[in-house]
């Protein structure tokens, strides 16, 4: 029986509260140690769920706990690179929210310094532990839709709070950063191919950051098209269409189980099957997944070079922003 990995959270973000800490709590070899807050109220709010949970005033404090192996970071996205690199310094293992970074190039530091330092280092990217999205790229891979040969994605709500840090420069806001990695990640996971260019990419600007962003793309083996959005009404959806069939991946596939339960939808001829997930918590697997990694030895299911590798598609997007300038 292996001893659970103890967390501690850097920092009281809302979605740490309402979703990931609430995972650490409840996931199976892991347990909930430590809190870094300067806010006491904001406390209450974890201790609310668990009440023996131990509060730093500030995140060094945190990182100086010996009692703390691995810590997770819901910082708002510039401070990603930075605070993860120091958790490493500490020795913790980290678990750092999307973005990690926000160019490929900063993935390099954060590669190199986990491999200095022997820890296991990801970025919080949930869905590649979910079986609804295990199940679909055995799907595609192993043929059941034929020769994949296009993929379209796309990903949109409507946030309207101009103080979000979603809609600030200053904090690396944006929807790209944001939901970016879900249309990207989803496409490169499943397939398992990476872009070879891009070739078109519309992006629209409010505030500094990008807000509606249409863009297509070239793989190996298929055509791309996506679309993410922080000002349309709430949409998640990717089709993998192939010589033979068409996978859906449809009713809120990024966040399962919270608008609709997660399922698949598959079309051959004219046979319509489906599968559904209920009752999976993908933030729950993917602590455990890391725990297991870290007390097992098994491979991690999202390596910081997968990481890499949706970043470097986010950055081929704005750089033809750029040329198309």
């Amino acid at each position: 029986m292996h001893k659970p990995v103890r967390w501690g959270v850097l920092g009281a973000a809302n979605f740490a509260r309402e979703h990931m800490a609430r995972a650490i709590h409840a996931a199976e070899g892991a347990d909930l140690l430590a809190l870094a807050t300067s806010s006491p109220a904001k406390a209450e709010g974890f201790r609310a769920f668990a009440p023996n949970l131990r509060v730093h005033g500030s995140y060094e404090e945190l990182l100086a706990d010996p009692e703390v192996e691995a810590v997770y970071i819901p910082l708002p996205n510039h401070l990603h690179v930075e605070w993860s690199l120091k958790a490493i310094e500490a020795g913790k293992h980290v678990l750092c929210e999307k973005p990690m970074a926000l160019h490929a190039s900063e993935f390099d530091r954060l590669i190199a310094a986990r491999d200095r330092s022997g820890r296991l280092v990801a970025e919080a990217f949930m869905i590649v532990h979910h079986p609804q999205w295990i199940r679909a790229r055995e799907l595609v891979q192993g043929g059941a839709i034929g020769e994949l040969r296009h993929v379209a994605a796309e990903f949109s709500f409507n946030l309207t709070d101009m103080g979000n840090i979603r809609n600030k420069p200053d904090t690396g806001g944006g929807a790209l950063g944001d939901i970016g990695v879900y249309i990207f990640g989803a496409a490169r996971f499943v397939s398992g191919q990476e872009p070879a260019r891009i070739r078109a990419a519309n992006v629209q600007r409010e505030n500094g950051v990008d807000v509606y962003v249409q863009m297509m793309a070239d793989f190996p083996g298929f055509a791309y098209s996506g679309m993410v959005s922080m000002r349309l009404h709430n949409r998640q959806e990717v089709v993998f269409h192939g010589t033979d069939g068409v996978l859906r991946v449809a009713y809120a596939p990024f966040n399962a189980n919270v608008h609709d339960v997660a399922q698949l939808v598959l079309e051959t001829g004219m046979t319509r099957t489906g599968e559904r997930f209920p009752n999976v918590n993908h933030y729950v697997l993917q602590v455990q997944n890391f725990g297991r990694a870290l007390r097992e030895g098994v491979a991690y299911p999202c390596p910081l070079e997968f990481s890499r590798g949706t970043q470097a598609m986010i950055d081929m997007v704005l750089e033809a922003e750029q040329g198309a300038a």
